[in-house]
């Protein structure tokens, strides 16, 4: 999406072959937004105002910590908030969101301020954010595309930029405007020449074309994690992803368990792609730890839809590490949000242990784990805390896993052999006619291994059955 001075859009798609940013993309603060990796320096910063719209049951607090939340948001994509505009309504004004008279205050406070853009903290209609516009005469932008140029410089590996411009298209699909008659072409030929077919109409089908072929390289991508993810559940280590709010600190408690060297940065959605690394526990278990993208209020539809092959794996978790910045002003705000996005991506329902971090900065995450039974704090900056979290999340994982006796013939040294993979083994004894041996498994497991268990076992809830 084309911002700056309003001067009409006119958008310029290229095609390209390989998956990657579409030709000649820039973010929404600047051209520099679209293809960057994250190391290209913004020529400037942009000078923003920022509007948001309290409607009941919502209050005055909670759209300022919204816009809190969106001034950051606006920092992390390299624009300074330079004045902010609140106004009240029953509910959102068709036309302009938030009234003609509202825009004209607006409009005076850009003039007055210089601003290059106007952000809402809300999504706009693609006839609304036409219609202030024209009236403000500059850039009207929403939450979406803040967060949308964000991912877009962050994105670093061919999957996260297909990812990340799909959704771009998808967003940009319906805000098409061309300028009329100045975007026609000619043709030579009879029946061609007049107006001719609109620039806007050859780039609305490019654009189709292009999420089309995008659609089919996230499909082959999704097909492959599938039969990654088949193959993890028949090797049976438990697998465990580390959700949380944007920022709370996932990619580090990850270096801290794994050594697995992936990005840090005290910035929002500084990490897209999972990262997966194996983890022993007290126990002698073996895990499966993967860190996910951070989630954040209002996180845009067309993100979702995009990242599912990455949340794929948020999906197949066995537990949900749920990471929450104690720090934060707004905990419960930040655990609620996270809750909403792992029930729209169908992962509301898998167990979740939830841990408080930044234990080192503040008292929050004592005070937020105390008043929550079952969770623990820490610090991933300075590992207090990890031994415990360590024993706690092991004790999660046996309590999920029943004890099992099977016993294996000694020609079916493979049996043995997949018992000690899938699960955690207790004892083992050899005898005259085979190996009897006596180990902890998952329910999958243990169902393909049911011709050689042969005694009572332990539940997870702690019978014997």
């Amino acid at each position: 999406m084309t911002t700056g001075r309003h001067d009409g859009e006119e958008s310029e798609i290229g095609e390209q072959d390989s998956v990657g940013p579409i030709q000649d993309h820039r973010g929404a603060f600047g051209e520099f937004g679209g293809e960057s990796d994250g190391l290209i320096e913004r020529a400037f910063r942009e000078r923003i105002v920022l509007v948001g719209l309290t409607v009941p049951p919502r209050t005055d607090e909670e759209t300022e910590a919204s816009l809190d939340e969106l001034s950051l948001l606006v920092d992390t994509a390299g624009a300074d908030e330079v004045a902010r505009v609140v106004q009240r309504r029953d509910r959102p004004e068709p036309a302009t969101f938030i009234g003609s008279g509202k825009v004209a205050e607006v409009k005076a406070i850009a003039e007055a301020t210089d601003c290059d853009s106007v952000v809402f903290d809300d999504d706009l209609t693609p006839a609304q954010q036409h219609k202030l516009e024209s009236i403000l005469g500059r850039s009207a932008l929403d939450r979406t595309a803040v967060i949308l140029d964000i991912f877009a410089q962050n994105a670093s590996t061919p999957e996260g930029r297909a990812q990340v411009e799909l959704a771009q298209l998808q967003y940009r699909l319906p805000r098409l405007r061309g300028r009329g008659k100045v975007l026609s072409q000619q043709g030579a030929g009879i029946g061609t020449r007049g107006p001719g077919e609109t620039q806007l109409e050859v780039d609305r089908r490019r654009l189709i074309r292009r999420m089309h072929k995008l659609e089919a390289d996230l499909e082959r991508i999704s097909r492959r994690r599938a039969t990654q993810s088949k193959r993890r559940r028949q090797a049976a280590n438990l697998r465990i992803a580390i959700v949380g709010y944007t920022n709370s600190g996932k990619s580090m408690l990850l270096n801290r368990l794994t050594q697995a060297g992936v990005l840090v940065e005290n910035r929002l959605f500084a990490t897209l792609d999972a990262t997966t690394r194996q983890l022993q526990l007290p126990g002698g278990e073996m895990v499966l730890l993967t860190d996910t993208v951070g989630f954040v209020r209002k996180l845009p539809h067309e993100l979702v839809e995009a990242f599912k092959t990455t949340l794929d794996v948020v999906v197949d978790a066995d537990l949900l590490v749920h990471l929450v910045d104690g720090s934060s002003p707004d905990v419960e705000g930040n655990i609620a949000a996270v809750c909403t996005v792992l029930d729209e991506i169908g992962a509301g329902d898998i167990e979740q242990f939830l841990v408080f971090n930044k234990s080192d900065i503040g008292s929050g995450a004592t005070h937020g784990s105390t008043g929550r039974p079952g969770s623990v704090a820490l610090s991933a900056k300075t590992g207090d805390g990890i031994d415990e979290f360590l024993e706690a999340l092991s004790a999660r994982l046996r309590s999920a896993t029943g004890s099992y006796t099977l016993f294996v013939g000694h020609d079916r040294g493979d049996i043995v052999a997949q018992i000690h993979r899938e699960g955690q083994v207790l004892d083992e004894q050899s005898s005259g006619e085979g190996t009897t041996v006596i180990a902890r498994l998952a329910d999958d497991s243990a169902e393909r291994l049911a011709p050689w268990v042969t005694g009572s076992f332990e539940s997870p809830d702690g019978t014997t059955r």
